[in-house]
């Protein structure tokens, strides 16, 4: 269940995909949080570069195998804008990280991008718990969708 408490990591996932549009890229931005409540790390996509593997959820996945214990990663939790994709998703398994929760779902995000027309991308959608099923899987988060959801239309409609 998530906390209250929680929902301040959450919108600073927000604000980090505000920041990834900002600069150009897609919206998309995540947190760090060890078992302690403690910000450890944070980032936003950098696909923009033209390495499409650039997500903050993959970053954080690498940043923590190089810092962290196996028991603090296990501790830790991932919170992000959206649902890690299949790539993630693995990333934070085969690292051992902890929870992860998410404002949006991909199943959301696949539905908006489809409402504007966007391609379907190279990777089929699913949700993480197909592809890492021992991760705790928390979210979406209605009162953060919707602003996910307008970051999102603003980017592919910028584009």
């Amino acid at each position: 269940m998530i906390e209250s408490s929680e929902l301040r990591h959450l919108r600073r996932c927000v604000e980090l995909a505000a920041r990834a549009l900002e600069v150009g890229d897609e919206p998309f931005g995540s947190v760090l949080v060890s078992g302690d409540g403690t910000v450890l790390a944070e980032d936003h996509n950098r696909v923009a570069s033209g390495d499409r593997t650039r997500h903050p959820e993959f970053a954080l996945a690498r940043w923590s195998a190089e810092h962290l214990t196996p028991g603090e990663r296990a501790a830790a939790t991932v919170y992000t804008s959206g649902e890690h994709c299949p790539m993630c998703a693995a990333a934070h398994a085969w690292v051992g990280l902890g929870r992860i929760v998410y404002a949006a779902s991909s199943a959301q995000l696949a539905g908006w991008l489809g409402e504007l027309g966007v391609p379907a991308p190279p990777v089929r959608t699913l949700p993480v718990g197909e592809i890492a099923p021992g991760v705790t899987v928390e979210g979406p988060v209605p009162e953060l969708a919707e602003e996910v959801r307008e970051l999102h239309r603003r980017f592919h409609t910028s584009v």
